[in-house]
Parts: C-alpha cells; structure tokens; sequence
C-alpha cells in the first residue's frame, strides 16, 4: 500500500438517531481485516449508545462492498472473521439496514443478509460467486439465503455466480425495497426513518422460513445435486454448497453454521481453491506489459478483415459485437458472398435460438461492409489478415495492405505459427505490424495472443491489448517463435502423446485420461475438431528441417492420406455420424496404428491412467518453462493463462505451471529424467526447470514484472 493511500476504515456519523456506518476501502470496500475489526467495534459502540435508534450500514464510492480480501485467503486467519462480524451485525438489538449499490458480493452480500432490512438502488449487482474460486460462502451465506429465499433460488445463485440487478433481487426477496434515486445513502436513510416511524425492530435472515416446504426443498436440493454431478465435473465445491444447504434444511441454525465452516476449510485448504484462485489474479496480471504502461494505445473504430473464411468470419462478428465497423474483404466475388454468408450465419443462429432479434441483426449489420477491392480499406484504423497459413499468401495481403492503409493504420495478421518478424520486414512500416492469433471459433473463444515482433512500436501493442478489452478478450503477450506460445507447446506434447500411441496406448484411452484429468475433450477429439489437414500442413512444412535423430510418429500422417481430417470429414481418429457430432471409436484406425508399430518395430506395451498424465504433463510443463526461459511469455502465468482459455486446460487446476508448482518440480524434473532413459533426444529438462529446482524455488516466484 501507497504511504499516500489513507488506511481502510469504517467511517461513522450519527444524523439524527441514525448511525451511518460507511465502509472506506477502494476500490470495492473489500472487508479486510481493519475494516472487519472497525465494523464490528463500531456495531458494539452503538448497541451500547442511548442517541443511536438504528444503524445504516454504506459503502464509499461507487459500491457496497465487493467481499472478502482474496488476499487473505490461505494465510492464519486474524480477528475478528467475517462469520464473527456477520453474527454480530445480526445479534443486534437496534435495527441495521444495508443500503446497496454497485456490487455486494460474496461476504458483502453476507454482510447485508446479516442485515435487519435491505435496499437496492438501481444499478446495484448481488451475487455469491464464490465457486468461481473453489469456495462456498463461508459467513453464513448458504444458511442465511436458503432460509430467506428458499433452496432452489439460492442453489441457483450460489452454483452460477449470478449477479443478480436490484429488481431481480428485489423480485427474489433478497432485498425489500429498491431506491427511488442512485443515491444510496439518502435512500437508505429515508427506509431506516421509515422503518423507526413504523417500530420495526430487528428482523433477523436466521428465522425467515422460507424452507418451510421440506419436500420442495428436498427435491429443489436432489435436482441442483444431479445437474451438479453432471456438469461441474471434478469439481469440489459445488457438491460442497449443495451440503451446506442441505445442511441448513437439516439442522439448526447454529449447527448449520459449524457445518458451513468445516466444507468452507475443506474448500480453504483444497488444491483446486489454490489453482482458481491463481487463475483469478494470473487474468489480471496478463493485462499488464511493458509497452501498455509505456504507451497509450491508438484510436480504433474501423476494422477491416482480410479473408472470410471460419476464422475472418468469427474476427468480423467479434468485432462487430463490440460494436465497431468492420469490413471484410476477399479475393474475388463468390468468396466474398461466402463471407457475408459466414457473418450473416452466426446471427442466424443466434435469432433461431431465441437470443437476437431481426431487427438487431440488421442494426449490427449496418456497420458491416464487404469488398473484393483493397481500397476499401483505406481509412482503416486496424486491418487483421486472416487468410490461409501459408506465407507467400500473407506477404501478398501485406503487400496490399502497405499500398492503400494510411500511415497509422495497425496492421495485424492472425497467423498461428509463421515468423511476424518476417511480415514486418516485408513491407516498409515494420513499427505498425502486430500478431493478433485468435483461437476459433473467434467470436467465442476468449484467448487472443498478441504477440510481440522486433520493430513493433509501443503503441501498437498497447492498441492491441486495447482492442482486446473492447472485444472481451484475454490477452497474453507473445514473443515471436515457431506456435507462438500455445501451439509452440502444443506442439510438444503431441509428440508426447503421439508416441505414448505408438508405444501401446490407444487414443481413445489416452483421451479418457485427459477428460478424466479436467479437459473438456481429449487431445485427438481436438484434432479431429480443429481438422487433421491443418496438422499436417504444418508437418509438411518442417519437414525438411526435422532432426533426422528425433522420433516422428507417422499415425496422424496415413490418416490424413485417406482424406480422414475428423468431424468436417466425418472420419478422422474417430468416426462421426452424417449430421452429427458424437463420435465412436473405429476399428480402423486401430489396425493402422498397429500396422505403423509393426513397420517401427515396437511392441505395444500397456500404459495406466497415471502415466498417461504423468508424461503429457512433463512434456507441457518443460516446453512451457522453455518458453519462458526464453522470454517468450513473459511470466509462467502467462502459459498458465494461455491453456486455461485457448486449450481447455482445467481453470482449477491453475494452469499447466500452476499445477507444477503443487506437483513439486522436484518430481516433474525426476519423470523428465525418467523418461528420458529411453528418449534423451526429447526428454531434455529445461534450463529453467533445473535452475528452480537447484536452488528451492517454484514458477509462482517468477510471476511479477518488475
């Protein structure tokens, strides 16, 4: 903390026979340990004071209180804790009101549900979103909800982080009364007058009766436990939320409590709270890079897209949906009509689901033109190339793009894997060329890679991370090298996998262990999904530069040879129904792999579960301390987030170096060197994992620029 920044407090004044107590700490009021320890004396003082008849609970600036400190989680926790404030706000004999605006979530919903009487103004947001770290309200806020709103609403608020507005709140029972005006403390004080006129004293959440209904709630809890075991996977704290209201049905109050504490500690002291919350804070520390604090990012509101295929298409309907005026432009007039065809899709869909109308398709549309004519882009403020990866295609858009954008224009291409350093040198302003790698489908797919060419100017970059926050992006810096940060690793643990394959495990087992793991899909439904030629593109072009000594597993090559690229082809590793996704294993390609073992001379030997993971993560893990060894990524959290929002890696585990450090580097370096037994060429343990390991240290101490 700033010596200029004045320390967090609880600021009281007494108007009238009011106390109002304000919590100060910017920016959310986070109810650190001196606001707790003001809050609960200031509560005490007024029990305790003749002149107060009621207390209103505020908060400064623009929000009630935005929770817990974060910060504080995982350490020795100090006096008084929340539960402790919360129980005294609540014991209260003079009546206290919680007067919200901005946010009141998590332990600042808590707090105003320890509250006598609650109002909203308009524009406030409550929510419990303390899943979303691996936690479940931990002062009294799976006992108190339930009882104020009934199981199955507070189940649904609590399992989906909900921020609900006032007048949902308001519809809900959380709150009883909403603000005429924004201004939440003259409204407040008006309700607490009103509630004085009136004699009304305190009215306690503990004893409200909304779980009067026992089957309902009974059935309301069944149910949230059946979707819960079906969608959050793996995941601990769900299953623990549902407990802790069964709990509040089940028992008194007080004993509800105690229960609510020991799934709270269970969940404190869980490896997947460590991983989410890590991903929490990793999310923001990505925003940050050197040139976004070293320049101001240049204006953007026209955007041209050149290419209209899947990944031009979804670009343009990002941009658009952050409402900017976007025009696409192709090579000749059929391409061009399939990529207003492609555009026009994604909002089609979207109205046959009931989530746009017909008129806000047309009014998006509006800021969408398309040409096959490069003049078209003349006044651009950013051109992103998104064209096939091939090179000689790209130099020839830039070619274009460096004839007719103005001087200023930022010109990106959206290349997965070829060198920006050498489309910058193509054209005569390097300063102005950028990286923007989306992940498709892109108007959905939160990662954006920017990465990072020699000659870049500093404004550029910043511009990107800009543009990456108007389109609700996750931006990760990238340096430039072969797959960037993403599939430069990506690329190593498929030789991993690859040969895992080879050796004897087949890819619908090492699938399953990964989906077991906490993916999504497993890695040979993704190539199936992303489409084998694309692979095998990427195969073909560094195959002349291939170390004859290295291992290459020719599996995924006699699949591509028969036309077999996955869903788009209905076959790949898998076989997919006409019309339909699902997929069977086949046959097929099983006797192919046993063929190539057969041609390679190996005897398929059987391989756990385990092991599966233990050598897919130590591949991903020592790649990606490569690639921060060699400042590609910046900081370990930076790989961390990468795979987390681009490659579905588990958010609760943390990311890929996140789940080292709780592995143990230690025992990720002893399975590199295990492996590497049989494959020392591979298997080589990066420079930086060894240097970790030799002196105590973990990735998390490498994750702060300086």
């Amino acid at each position: 903390m700033s010596c200029d920044t004045p320390p967090p407090t609880v600021e009281s004044a007494l108007l009238g026979n009011i106390l109002v107590l304000t919590l100060n700490n910017p920016p959310v009021n986070a109810l650190g340990v001196e606001i707790r320890r003001a809050l609960q004396a200031a509560i005490e003082s007024a029990n305790d004071n003749p002149a107060v008849a009621a207390i209103l609970l505020v908060g400064a600036g623009r929000h009630f209180c935005g929770g817990a400190d974060i910060r504080e989680f995982g350490k020795t926790p100090l006096a008084p804790t929340l539960p402790e404030v919360v129980q005294r706000i609540e014991a209260s004999a003079k009546p206290v009101v919680a007067a919200i605006q901005g946010v009141a979530l998590g332990g600042g919903l808590e707090l105003a549900l320890a509250a006598h009487y609650r109002l909203a103004v308009g524009g406030a947001r409550l929510g419990l979103p303390e899943v979303l770290l691996g936690l479940l309200p931990g002062a009294g806020g799976t006992q108190r909800l339930p009882r104020l709103i009934g199981a199955k609403a507070a189940l649904e608020l609590m399992l989906s982080a909900r921020q609900l507005s006032a007048e949902e709140a308001l519809k809900w029972g959380l709150v009883d009364r909403l603000g005429d005006s924004a201004d939440a403390l003259a409204e407040g004080l008006a309700y607490t007058r009103q509630l004085l006129a009136e004699h009304a004293g305190p009215r306690r959440t503990r004893d409200a009766q909304a779980l009067s209904e026992q089957s309902v709630q009974r059935q309301a809890i069944a149910s949230a436990r059946q979707r819960a075991t079906e969608k959050s996977r793996g995941l601990l704290s769900p299953l623990l939320i549902i407990q802790a209201v069964e709990a509040a049905l089940d028992q008194p109050f007080e004993d509800g409590l105690r229960e609510e504490r020991r799934l709270f500690q269970e969940c404190l002291a869980s490896a997947q709270r460590a991983g989410l919350v890590h991903a929490f804070f990793a999310e923001r520390e990505v925003l940050k890079a050197p040139e976004t604090r070293a320049a101001a990012p240049r204006a953007i509101a026209l955007v041209g897209v050149v290419g209209g295929g899947t990944m031009g298409a979804g670009i343009a309907v990002a941009a658009l949906d952050a409402g900017l005026q976007v025009t696409l432009i192709e090579r000749d007039q059929p391409a061009l009509d399939r990529g207003r065809s492609n555009v026009e899709r994604v909002y089609d869909t979207l109205i046959d689901k009931g989530r746009l109308t017909l008129a806000d398709k047309a009014a998006t549309l509006a800021r969408f033109s398309a040409s096959t004519d490069y003049q078209a882009l003349a006044q651009a403020d950013l051109v992103i190339e998104a064209v096939f990866e091939d090179m000689t295609a790209k130099l020839a858009v830039f070619a274009e793009l460096d004839r007719v954008c103005k001087a200023g224009a930022v010109l990106a291409s959206n290349t997965s894997y070829l060198d920006i350093n050498a489309i910058a040198q193509s054209i005569s302003r390097p300063a102005d060329v950028i990286g923007l790698h989306f992940f498709s489908p892109a108007n959905i797919m939160k990662l954006l890679e920017i990465v990072v060419p020699a000659k870049v100017a500093a404004d550029v970059v910043a511009s990107a991370f800009d543009l990456a926050k108007k389109l609700g992006k996750v931006p990760v810096r990238a340096g430039v090298c072969d797959g960037f940060i993403g599939n430069r690793i990506l690329a190593v643990y498929r030789q991993a996998v690859d040969a895992m394959m080879e050796d004897g495990a087949s890819p619908y087992q090492i699938d399953e262990a990964l989906r077991d793991f906490g993916y999504p899909m497993g890695p040979f439904q993704v190539a199936d999904l992303a489409g084998g030629d694309i692979g095998w593109a990427t195969r073909q072009r560094k195959a002349a530069t291939r170390d004859p000594r290295a291992r290459y597993v020719q599996i995924a090559d006699r699949l591509c040879e028969r036309g077999w690229f996955g869903q788009k082809t209905g076959r790949g590793y898998y076989r997919y129904v006409q019309g339909s996704r699902s997929a069977s294993q086949d046959p097929e390609v099983l006797a192919i792999i046993d063929a190539e073992r057969a041609r390679a001379g190996i005897t398929p030997r059987s391989f756990s579960q385990p092991e599966i993971i233990r050598r897919y993560m130590a591949a991903m893990i020592n790649e990606g301390a490569n690639v921060v060894h060699e400042g590609i990524a910046l900081r370990p959290l930076d790989v961390d987030i990468t795979f987390i929002h681009g490659y579905g890696f588990p958010r609760y585990r943390g990311g890929p170096l996140k789940y080292a450090d709780q592995y143990g580097l230690p025992r990720v370096l002893a399975d590199i060197r295990e492996f590497a037994e049989a494959d020392p060429l591979f298997w080589q343990p990066s420079p930086l994992l060894v240097e970790l390991v030799e002196r105590g240290a973990d990735f998390d101490s490498l994750n702060h620029l300086d």
